[in-house]
């Protein structure tokens, strides 16, 4: 049987699977990279065993402004209805949400920066593919919008302390994090660089931020491997269903 393979939607140059897109690997997936801002398609779901929707600098209702994120959403209806495992990072997590009835905004207590715990819920501890995840362990968060409100079919699985929606499981093969597991601080310096202005304006010390992200690497890797290597999973087990049938 040939690999499983996984869809990845890239919606900026300096957004890319990273670390992700190595663990997946790892775990035995090919990929199929596609970047819409620079002309590719994106394509029906047929050929893929699961989806993976990355993060990006836009506004997942700013489909005037980037075309093909209507055209994103409608393929995270699809896989849906199909029942294609998928998973959404930060844009890709709010654009599942917008995509399936939920809103989202900025948040307003300002841009989440830097290393954060993740605050599972009850709901965490039997989830499918987060179930084994659900233990004290941090995560590198870097957004201004957050998920406001969930699809009514959506569970919440994680949330900070001011109840600011982490990790959400949207249908039973579909979920969303709003942290970036996928990012080291070499991703993260561009992301630093065009946020520098806003960041000394709130006392923000990015190399501090940076430093810490670096010393904690290890405990990433181990704290977020996981995640992919579970995707990697039920893609495979996508891909032996279609084999036998």
């Amino acid at each position: 049987m040939s690999a499983p393979t996984v869809l990845v939607v890239e919606h900026e140059r300096e957004c890319p699977p990273a670390l992700f897109g190595e663990w997946l690997v790892e775990a035995g997936c090919a990929l199929d990279v596609r970047r819409p801002y620079a002309g590719d398609d994106v394509p029906e779901l047929a050929a893929y065993d699961a989806l993976l929707v990355l993060g990006g600098p836009m506004g997942a209702k700013d489909d005037d402004k980037h075309s093909w994120l209507g055209q994103v959403k409608e393929r995270i209806r699809a896989a849906l209805v199909d029942e294609l495992p998928t998973l959404g990072i930060c844009l890709g997590h709010q654009l599942i949400a917008v995509a399936l009835g939920g809103d989202i905004d900025r948040n307003p207590r300002g841009q989440q920066v830097g290393l954060l715990g993740v605050g599972w819920t009850p709901e965490a501890a039997t989830d499918g593919l987060l179930g084994s995840l659900a233990t004290p362990r941090r995560g590198v968060q870097w957004n201004d919008d957050v998920v406001t409100r969930l699809p009514d079919a959506a569970v919440l699985l994680a949330a900070t302390e001011h109840g600011e929606v982490q990790v959400a499981r949207y249908a039973p093969a579909m979920w969303g994090v709003q942290l970036h597991p996928e990012v080291d601080a070499d991703i993260l310096r561009p992301w630093a660089a065009s946020d520098r202005g806003s960041h000394e304006a709130r006392g923000i010390d990015q190399d501090a931020v940076l430093r810490d992200i670096e010393d904690a690497r290890a405990e990433l890797d181990d704290a977020w491997r996981p995640l992919a290597a579970g995707l990697a999973a039920l893609a495979a087990e996508r891909a032996a269903r279609a084999v036998r049938r």
